[in-house]
């Protein structure tokens, strides 16, 4: 059936919740986007072997892995140009990370294009074997930043100083450490496809983690010996997008084009900025560490410019994490909310791809004049942007939204009359105001 489904799915994972200072509302639907895998397993003895046949649209494997046979046969949708496409977007929600602070975060994940550009080109024996054991094709990269970057948030010096910006960075860009060698990829497999999942849990049984110092400290992430040991990270990546609220400062981190808005006496504004190769900065980047850009894509491939995982792009051992051709380093905002900040929204580019940040807080706003419960209201912006067929390609795509609104009173913060102001943005991003 290719990319799409016949008909959408519109059923909905939802869930709503609140506390003393906000309440809140998320939603996910898989609308047009077809369910790329599946997989059925049994365990038998020790080999490691692939077996890969092509036929009628569809990929057969079987897959023997280290002190257990996995047998499995993966149903994977490739459409008319070829292209193995998968999306998965993911959230978290933890209103009480701690007694004065909340974390919302949207995680939408990507596939490995490369893989389809030398499928065309029929050399893809090699490259196709490395990519089908990656875990990374069952999109655990938007599950693995959903279970631990906010964990990550809590456990840096900067957060417990206050400064929650730097906290935010460095937990962004120690994703992409934590999910290199055998650690990283026992957990992205365990967080995967069943394939994956038994490997990882064979391997879980049999490597057992190595402690060690970081920075004088003991490491919240000993290393692991196995036959996984020089992984270098997962080919395909996600989004990440997180405010963090505490108290009265709103900050929020992102990488890639989900986007969060905030709106404020009506008027939006956007509190992060869509990261497409085609913007100066990205660009310039882009091509100093090495790549180039065809089509709007970062080395053909990928259509955006800063994503955690995507390893294969973040190779040049010259330049650190923040300089690669893809970067998780995140732009970080941040402004003191007021009387006036109605609710925040974060949600993947399914839903930005068919509305304006204007479009959708005009959206919401009045929605919530006869709907109090928030997880309906997104499923509403949902049915929306839903596409009533899949010609045009716009509305086709998963769509994630988590929509906060604000309890009153806000007890300080800048008058009504003007805009959040100018924001810190990490590392080499300007800090330019806010963009309406």
């Amino acid at each position: 059936m290719g990319v799409y489904l016949s008909s959408p799915k519109t059923d909905k994972a939802s869930q709503d919740g609140e506390n003393d200072r906000l309440r809140y509302g998320l939603s996910s639907m898989q609308g047009w986007r077809a369910t790329m895998e599946d997989a059925v397993s049994t365990l038998y003895d020790f080999c490691v072997a692939f077996v890969k046949i092509q036929c009628l649209g569809y990929m057969l494997m079987l897959k023997v892995i280290h002190f257990g046979i996995v047998i499995a046969v993966w149903s994977r949708g490739i459409n008319s140009e070829g292209s193995v496409l998968r999306l998965e977007t993911l959230h978290a929600a933890y209103p009480d990370l701690d007694i004065s602070t909340s974390f919302f975060g949207v995680y939408d994940g990507h596939g490995v294009e490369k893989v389809v550009l030398k499928y065309k080109k029929k050399d893809v024996d090699s490259q196709l074997f490395y990519d089908l054991k990656d875990p990374c094709l069952s999109q655990a990269v938007a599950k693995f930043c959903a279970k631990y970057l906010h964990q990550q948030v809590l456990r840096q010096e900067s957060y417990l100083s206050g400064n929650l910006g730097t906290s935010l960075q460095k937990a962004f860009l120690r994703m992409d450490e934590m999910m290199r060698g055998q650690r990283g990829w026992r957990e992205l497999a365990s967080l995967g496809d069943n394939i994956e999942k038994v490997s990882g849990m064979i391997e879980g049984l049999i490597w057992s983690p190595r402690r060690g110092q970081v920075n004088g400290s003991l490491d919240d992430w000993p290393s692991e010996e196995g036959p996984h040991s020089s992984f270098n990270g997962p080919n395909c990546g996600s989004t990440a997008c997180v405010a963090i609220i505490q108290n009265n400062q709103l900050v929020v981190a992102n990488a890639g084009d989900s986007r969060c808005v905030l709106s404020r006496k009506g008027q939006a504004y956007d509190m992060s900025k869509d990261h497409k190769p085609d913007l100066e900065i990205e660009r310039e980047r882009i091509l100093n560490a090495g790549g180039f850009i065809v089509v709007g894509r970062v080395n053909g491939t990928l259509n955006l410019s800063r994503a955690i995982g995507d390893a294969e792009l973040k190779r040049n051992k010259k330049l650190p994490a923040e300089q690669q051709i893809v970067t998780s380093n995140p732009d970080i905002r941040t402004v003191e909310l007021c009387d006036d900040d109605e609710f925040l929204v974060l949600a993947c580019d399914g839903i930005w791809d068919c509305m304006s940040s204007q479009e959708l807080v005009d959206y919401v706003r009045e929605q919530l004049n006869t709907e109090t419960k928030l997880s309906v209201i997104c499923g509403r912006v949902f049915h929306s942007c839903l596409a009533p067929n899949t010609n045009g390609g716009e509305g086709c795509d998963n769509m994630t939204m988590i929509l906060v609104q604000f309890k009153k009173p806000i007890e300080s913060g800048p008058s009504a009359e003007q805009p959040p102001p100018s924001s810190h943005q990490a590392m080499k991003v300007d800090t330019s105001d806010l963009d309406k």
